[in-house]
């Protein structure tokens, strides 16, 4: 993991998502890129270093912000972490993903809300349509981590579909980063059930091919797949939560349509997505 991409606004949540990518640089000696966008009307897309930008109250506000981002910068993370930053001028949904190309980033941090619908989130809606459109990693965090760990981790599925395995060699990749355990985890629904018995043996089958680390099967049962999903990695107290996205909708269908987007708005523990 040598490049990481944390958009900011300056909100507790840009600081939650920056905590975060400071912990994994320390640890695995990543270099950090900060990003800030500004969406402006339609027919300003970029203004880089030669750009002609001259209206004297832009370039101040220009100037502060580039003030905030290193206060920013130097109030989260250590001067031994290489710390890049930039202002863009686009969509912001759009302009991370292209910033995220540019840099050729292996993982994208962002914050998102929490409980409260009034609560702000990170450049509007766009931590959503970064998820469900990226095809790099993104781990969404919603809450600040006293403790940074990441021993326990979630990977939720239905361990039904073969295109799903190169998402799971992507997490294992992730997750032996940190020599963690691995709760592999499987939710039966009263409308979707199937026998313990039937459930392992189906988990057995889709991980054979992988050198795993220390795991766990796990076979849960619950009135919804994200509630199970939610109430188990509760149950066990987990650091993260992995699951997967598409190319049609941006949800995941390891389980519903809907699954992904329900967990990105109710989960408090941060979430892993990886495209398929």
């Amino acid at each position: 993991m040598k490049k990481i991409l944390v958009p900011i606004d300056f909100s507790k949540k840009s600081e939650y998502a920056s905590k975060m990518a400071a912990k994994f640089s320390e640890k695995l000696g990543s270099t950090v890129y900060l990003l800030h966008m500004i969406d402006l009307p339609t027919g300003i897309i970029d203004m880089g270093a030669g750009s002609n930008f001259s209206i004297p109250e832009s370039m101040l506000y220009l100037r502060k912000v580039k003030e905030k981002i290193i206060e920013f910068k130097n109030k989260f993370f250590l001067e031994t972490t290489e710390v890049h930053h930039s202002i863009r001028f686009q969509n912001p949904h759009q302009g991370i993903l292209k910033y995220a190309d540019k840099i050729d980033a292996d993982l994208i941090i962002m914050g998102s809300k929490g409980h409260s619908d009034f609560e702000e989130i990170l450049i509007g809606s766009n931590t959503e349509k970064v998820v469900r459109t990226s095809t790099r990693p993104v781990i969404v965090v919603k809450k600040d981590s006293k403790k940074f760990k990441m021993k326990n981790l979630v990977f939720a599925s239905s361990f039904k579909n073969e295109d799903k395995k190169e998402v799971f060699r992507k997490f294992l990749d992730f997750a032996n980063q940190f020599n963690s355990k691995i709760q592999l985890l499987k939710v039966n629904t009263p409308s979707n059930f199937e026998s313990t018995r039937d459930a392992k043996v189906k988990i057995q089958e889709f991980i054979k091919d992988f050198q795993l680390p220390k795991h766990a099967i796990n076979i849960y049962n619950d009135v919804s797949i994200e509630n199970g999903i939610l109430n188990f990695s509760r149950d066990i107290n987990a650091d993260l939560i992995a699951l997967s996205t598409n190319d049609r909708s941006g949800l995941s269908h390891l389980f519903s349509a809907s699954v992904t987007k329900k967990l990105s708005k109710k989960a408090l523990k941060p979430m892993l997505t990886i495209k398929a």
